[in-house]
């Protein structure tokens, strides 16, 4: 199936120049799902971990879609193991799914479990971390390398005054390949000026498993070694920033930290100023477009991606969703108005007096 989809992507795109990817579901190809018998779609979705915000939101945001759609939904969270998602995934295949969700903890080790579901007939979707080394139908995500330019962007803009910047990395997991399209953002906007001497990167490393904790040991490193020589710190997200401020906090000190994904606790830590900057990653617009897309590949059905990303194995076709910078001055205007935090939780504990007029 896999290689009649990819002859009718290449008709497709040679006709219609602004489609870079078709894909056609498995489920009507593989053994009659119920979705393809014309029954209510079961689509199984397997989640890394539920321990951060950012993915109870998810799991949130998926039910509430699949109420929306008339659908039904298997979510199954691995708790950061692989091989308990594995697990999963061989679970979710035996209750016989139309089709399946996948957000890897580690996108290496998940390839084996688009193998199986497509000997199953079951059409996969890569889900915000791609899944390396498989032949997945679609990837759908936010624009990673993107979000990492916006990060580094909005570092300079809040530490505009320190010139040569010397700054502390702290990168993301290394079984996340989106730990490396982070970084290869961060570095097109960072590269030329840590090559002019403007930037001078005193320390970095990687966060095993996103761990806060893990966070705050790379923080600590960067400062027994340097001491209070730190003009700003890169995080490749909010949970990491949380860590870095926690170690920064521990010495007194306060530079600007930029993380992303606008968790209540960075949000929080913005309104009161001691975190600079996060990136919205309005959680819906992800969630919609990889939920509607496993309807339609569940139903045999085509669907257009615009983009395609190569995996190391097949140039999968990608759906990207956009993403906001978030700062002190446009809190209101981004997570507040979309509802995605409340004006009263966001800044808890933000004395009245510096408190922006309420929405």
């Amino acid at each position: 199936m896999k290689v009649s989809a990819r002859s009718w992507l290449a008709a497709a795109s040679f006709a219609l120049s602004v489609l870079i990817g078709v894909v056609l579901g498995r489920g009507a190809h593989g053994g009659a799902s119920p979705a393809a018998a014309g029954g209510r779609p079961l689509i199984g979705i397997s989640l890394d971990t539920l321990k951060e915000e950012r993915w109870q939101r998810d799991r949130d945001a998926f039910q509430k879609r699949a109420d929306e759609l008339g659908i039904d939904i298997l979510i199954q969270a691995a708790n950061s193991d692989d091989t308990r998602q594995m697990q999963d995934v061989q679970a979710l295949i035996s209750r016989k799914v139309g089709a399946l969700i996948i957000a890897p903890h580690n996108g290496a080790a998940m390839a084996k479990a688009v193998e199986l579901a497509h000997e199953a007939g079951i059409p996969v979707i890569s889900y915000d971390r791609l899944i390396s080394g498989a032949d997945e139908d679609l990837y759908v995500s936010f624009d990673t390398v993107r979000i990492g330019e916006m990060q580094a962007q909005a570092l300079l803009a809040k530490a505009k005054g320190h010139r040569p910047m010397r700054l502390v990395r702290i990168q993301g997991a290394k079984t996340d390949h989106n730990s490396f399209l982070l970084k290869e953002g961060q570095d097109k906007i960072l590269a030329p000026l840590i090559a002019k001497g403007e930037i001078k990167v005193v320390h970095e490393d990687w966060a095993e498993d996103w761990k806060p904790e893990n966070a705050k040991k790379i923080m600590n490193a960067a400062l027994t070694t340097h001491g209070h020589d730190i003009d700003a710190v890169l995080c490749a997200n909010d949970g990491t920033a949380g860590g870095a401020i926690q170690a920064l906090s521990e010495e007194g000190l306060q530079v600007p930290v930029v993380g992303q994904d606008a968790e209540l606790v960075a949000c929080q830590r913005i309104a009161a100023g001691t975190q600079a900057a996060t990136i919205y990653k309005p959680t819906h617009l992800e969630v919609d477009a990889a939920l509607d897309a496993a309807v339609k590949l569940a139903k045999g059905r085509p669907l257009v991606a615009r983009d395609e990303i190569d995996n190391g194995f097949a140039k999968i076709p990608t759906i990207l969703r956009d993403t906001i910078v978030v700062t002190s001055e446009n809190l209101l205007d981004t997570v507040v108005k979309d509802g995605y935090h409340s004006y009263d939780d966001v800044y808890n504990g933000v004395p009245e007096a510096r408190r922006p007029k309420r929405p």
